[in-house]
């Protein structure tokens, strides 16, 4: 059994710097196809939020649709190519280098955050990353969120190897309470993102709106 109580990578922003450092892109340059399914939750042109971004797959995505895009990473290697992928693709992301304590956020600021497979977050940093999310949107603002479940153990296809980072239904509505849960689901699929998340896999999506 996988040790639930494995500390957090000694050195985060190494650990990820060195992951990124190669020529390809770890996860690809398609945005996360549960994103991609639920972006219509957000007008355009929205202003949006996405977290732990890497290398800027999912915020490049984004922003050639219309929207004006935050985002941030704590690796600065994984930062410089999603700078370079945004100018690959001609369009404006408004990257900043920061960790999830570090990140300045705005209360009522955001239309919508893209929170996809940001699970490098023990349970106490999880818990400040969720109440930041949620305090961040505005009233009406919309959560699209997507990770691992436990049962992902079983499959080892990308993600973490700690049940403490995984997500489960419960989990998701107690810590999103103040959300209007629109979409909830565990579900498995074959997920083909780079050579970071390649195979079949136990996944859970979240699309919930601030009140």
């Amino acid at each position: 059994m996988t040790n639930s109580k494995q500390p957090a990578f000694p050195n985060p922003a190494e650990t990820w710097n060195s992951r990124f450092a190669q020529d390809d892109f770890l996860f690809g340059t398609d945005p996360n196809e549960w994103l991609r399914e639920h972006t219509n939750v957000w007008r355009t042109p929205s202003r949006i939020l996405s977290v732990a971004d890497g290398e800027g797959r999912n915020s490049v995505w984004l922003a050639s649709k219309g929207h004006t895009v935050d985002a941030f990473d704590l690796a600065d290697v994984g930062v410089a190519k999603a700078r370079r992928l945004a100018l690959a693709n001609n369009v404006a992301v408004n990257f900043v280098v920061a960790d999830c304590d570090t990140f300045a956020w705005r209360n009522d600021y955001y239309d919508g955050v893209a929170a996809i497979f940001i699970q490098f977050a023990e349970p106490a940093l999880r818990e400040r990353l969720f109440t930041n999310i949620v305090r961040c949107l505005k009233p009406g603002g919309t959560l699209i969120l997507q990770g691992y479940t436990p049962k992902h153990l079983e499959y080892r296809t990308g993600g973490p190897s700690v049940l403490s980072r995984l997500y489960t239904e419960d989990l998701l509505r107690k810590s999103f309470s103040d959300l209007d849960i629109q979409v909830l689901r565990e579900y498995e699929s074959n997920v083909e993102e780079g050579n970071g998340h390649r195979g079949h896999s136990a996944l859970i999506g979240l699309v919930g709106k601030r009140r």
